[in-house]
């Protein structure tokens, strides 16, 4: 069941991250580099980049070095004026992928999902490129039991979350039994260690916030039921059947359904449905790749502030739905989406993905989309505050070099006078860039 789960994982996530850089070469070892002019919210910057990745068995080492410097030649503050943004010079320090045996991840979360993601779906621990967090991912799979954990930065309180799962039927004569005899079973809970996460009332004294009202933590529990239905050669089907609580507030179930379909190595297909059914006080996948900039943020010029618990306090009852579509042609072109909505306002949200790149084809294009606040229709596109979205294409003018426009729509942080995050403005950028990116070994 987890497997088929991690489909979007294997095929998709891992060549689409918000990560600054093209990678051709996942699972090789390379080193890669490159330099460009860099327009961040309108300002001019010269950028230095250097994001090479090395692999050994399964053990993998990824580096990013990113540096701008300003029109009169000084580095910009933001790229060194924290401790985070010297650790984050390793992006990532793994043993294993996703979906095997053991797998351990620290560094950049760009896609985290817990069991069928009704807790957590695509969370991202960094949603700003001028902050970046240190985050753990730990998996293991011991085939009749197992768990999956998240832990979302080291440098400060945050989520932590973990979900084990039970294949009772394996510990009995049923385990050969087709379909039942991989019954899957499992519980989760995830909890928001950060001081601001609570908060649901306060106000400005002379520029300093003062939370008037402060919950406790954060936090989600769910249990969950998976059944394959069909396991073959070129399809498989799974339902499932999840139920979540939001401590001291609602709760909610949802029903689902997920295929796949894998054609001679032509095509590969993912397609899932769910149908939720929502309690008063409930929000689905609490935890979701716009949870840190909703979590908690202030508007020192209009002296207000915003938070996910606010919202969550005002959420009422109502039946909503999800779904999931992906698909991979010839490992060329990659494209995956899901969508979801309540019969409320304002709730709808949206994540794009594709990535095109051939080795006889001298062009590439990748991009993501992620977007909030969906009421209507109009709501769909466009970058405002509920929004995450990059996109590159680029040319291979030789074997080795690629010449390219970068775009990004992220975050940058707010600080306060103690030099505190207290919550992200839209940063957009916009970068023409040359880079070199030489295979120097193939991983394992």
């Amino acid at each position: 069941m987890r497997s088929f789960i991690l489909f979007i994982s294997i095929y998709f996530i891992n060549n689409l991250t918000y990560g600054q850089n093209f990678i051709p070469y996942s699972g090789s070892s390379y080193f890669g580099g490159g330099f460009g002019l860099n327009w961040i919210n309108g300002a001019p910057h010269y950028t230095f980049r250097m994001f090479p990745e090395f692999t050994v068995s399964k053990v993998g080492i990824g580096l990013d070095l990113n540096i701008d410097f300003t029109a009169d030649g000084k580095i910009r503050s933001e790229n060194f004026n924290e401790f985070s943004d010297y650790l984050s010079l390793i992006r990532y320090v793994r043993y294993g992928q996703k979906n095997d045996p053991f797998y351990i991840r620290l560094g950049a979360l760009d896609y985290a999902t817990l069991g069928h993601g009704s807790i957590m779906y695509l969370y991202n621990n960094s949603p700003s490129l001028d902050s970046k967090k240190i985050g753990l991912e730990l998996d293991a799979d011991f085939n009749e039991y197992g768990f999956e954990s998240v832990y979302s930065n080291f440098g400060s309180a945050g989520l932590i979350g973990g979900r084990i799962y039970v294949r009772p039927l394996k510990y009995t004569n049923l385990a050969r039994v087709p379909v039942i005899g991989s019954l899957e079973i499992g519980a989760t809970l995830v909890t928001d260690t950060d001081d601001n996460a609570g908060v649901t009332s306060g106000k400005f004294i002379d520029s300093f916030f003062v939370a008037t009202q402060k919950e406790s933590n954060t936090t989600v529990i769910g249990f969950d039921v998976g059944l394959p239905i069909l396991r073959t050669g070129i399809a498989d089907l799974d339902l499932y059947v999840d139920h979540s609580k939001i401590i001291k507030f609602g709760s909610g179930t949802s029903m689902g359904m997920i295929f796949g379909f894998k054609g001679f190595s032509i095509v590969k297909l993912y397609a899932r449905i769910e149908k939720r059914f929502i309690g008063k006080k409930y929000i689905p996948s609490y935890f979701n790749s716009l949870y840190e900039i909703e979590r908690f943020a202030l508007d020192y010029g209009k002296k207000t502030f915003t938070s996910k618990l606010s919202v969550l306090k005002q959420a009422q009852a109502d039946n909503g739905y999800f779904g999931e579509l992906a698909g991979d042609l010839l490992g060329i072109l990659k494209i995956s989406g899901s969508f979801s909505k309540t019969g409320g306002v304002n709730n709808g949200i949206l994540h794009l993905q594709t990535v095109f790149d051939s080795e006889q084809i001298p062009y590439i294009f990748r991009a993501g989309y992620d977007k909030g606040g969906i009421s209507k229709f109009a709501d769909l596109f466009g970058t405002n505050e509920h929004s995450f979205a990059f996109a590159e294409m680029g040319y291979k003018f030789q074997k080795y070099f690629l010449f390219s426009l970068f775009y990004s729509w992220t975050f940058e942080p707010v600080r306060n006078n103690l030099n505190e995050i207290k919550g992200y403005k839209p940063q957009r950028r916009i970068e023409p860039r040359i880079s070199f990116i030489y295979p120097i070994g193939k991983g394992v």
